[in-house]
């Protein structure tokens, strides 16, 4: 597996990194079997562990710390706070409060002394940058947490938090973990720029856009499906005007992919590698088969010359590189910074949008 620097906190981390949110209840509910998929990944060369707190309502972490215990020191941790923990409006956010008692529950969960890698879920409208950035700094001097980041932060959230961090004298946010796939491509135009301006480390998530970009011809039905379908009924619906363009843009890209001998998933993840402030990219199997698939994918499809079926040959993940010629045609299927479905980008809207009393002159 490949490494690279995440940004410039000096931390190797392996290109591909193993998203955790399907483990517990939300998904995989069978703690030996997440273990066994968890220690796949490690075997594999995989380095990067990232859950959640509100992940299965701490289950995820409690399996990520079983699956790490003999082999935590050469692991990077990650984990996140922020998104609600209980009805209580004080068990979310980013204030002080909330911090030191969330960052407790995840040490003891997992099993560690500290945390390499402690992400604010969503921006807290409600909470003061600077308020944030001392708890977490004081974290930092406390060993506690060995780097923190942010996750779904605009570009210009993103230039505050710095800027408050250099007017404060506190230590700074080095990490965003947007999501970013070829049907989600906004973060291209600010967020991901800003990264590379301010060396931060860049981790995405939803590389296959929820499953539309894995490949599977019966999407509906998985389990991801009938989870995101909970939340937003219409995200797999063809017949909504987002959907039309995914179905279209998909029947352009599974062609490619053949064309150029990889699976989608492939594709889809290489893509994402491809771009210069990436550091790793999350992928979030619920199944051992579904991480051998995409770790090691072989799918049957055009060969190279596309004039006849082969079986692909396999291909580790991490090896695959693609061409000016391929990312080329993605950009014609896609257009470079475009949203085929503004709503899959869903980082709640500032108070300035939601609340009209903020908007208008009275």
């Amino acid at each position: 597996m490949k490494r690279r620097t995440l940004g410039s906190t000096g931390i190797s981390v392996s290109e591909i990194a193993l998203g955790a949110m399907m483990f517990g209840s939300l998904g995989n509910a069978d703690h030996g079997d997440a273990i066994r998929i968890i220690h796949s990944a490690l075997d594999a060369g995989i380095n990067v562990i990232d859950t959640a707190d509100v992940y299965s309502r701490g289950e995820s972490e409690e399996i990520v710390g079983k699956a790490v215990k003999g082999r935590r020191d050469g692991l990077v941790i990650a984990t996140k706070f922020g998104r609600p923990m209980g009805d209580d409006p004080n068990q979310r956010g980013g204030s002080r409060r909330w911090i030191v008692r969330a960052v407790e529950d995840s040490l003891r969960r997992l099993g560690t002394d500290y945390i390499d890698l402690y992400q604010i879920h969503r921006p807290d409208h409600r909470t003061e940058t600077g308020e944030t950035l001392a708890a977490l700094s004081d974290l930092v001097q406390a060993g506690k947490i060995r780097a923190f980041g942010s996750s779904m932060f605009p570009a210009e959230m993103m230039v505050e938090a710095q800027w408050t961090a250099e007017r404060r004298g506190s230590h700074r946010f080095l990490t965003e973990q947007p999501m970013y796939s070829i049907f989600t491509r906004r973060p291209e135009a600010a967020v991901l720029p800003t990264a590379l301006r301010h060396g931060l480390g860049v981790l995405t998530f939803s590389p296959l856009n929820s499953g539309w970009l894995s490949g599977r011809a019966d999407l509906p039905a998985t389990h991801r499906a009938r989870l995101m379908s909970s939340v937003f009924p219409s995200h797999y619906d063809t017949s909504t005007p987002a959907g039309a363009l995914k179905a279209a843009a998909l029947a352009r890209l599974t062609v490619l992919a053949e064309e150029a001998g990889m699976t989608l998933p492939q594709l889809a993840i290489a893509f994402v590698r491809a771009h210069p402030a990436v550091s790793t990219v999350l992928i979030g199997p619920r199944t051992q088969e579904q991480l051998d698939g995409l770790l090691h994918g072989a799918g049957t499809g055009l060969s190279h010359t596309g004039l006849s079926h082969t079986r692909l040959p396999r291909t580790e993940l991490s090896d695959i590189e693609l061409s000016d010629e391929i990312l080329d045609r993605i950009d014609e299927i896609v257009p470079p910074g475009t949203d085929l479905d503004p709503a899959d980008n869903y980082a709640a809207a500032p108070p300035a949008i939601e609340d009209a009393r903020l908007r208008r002159r009275r």
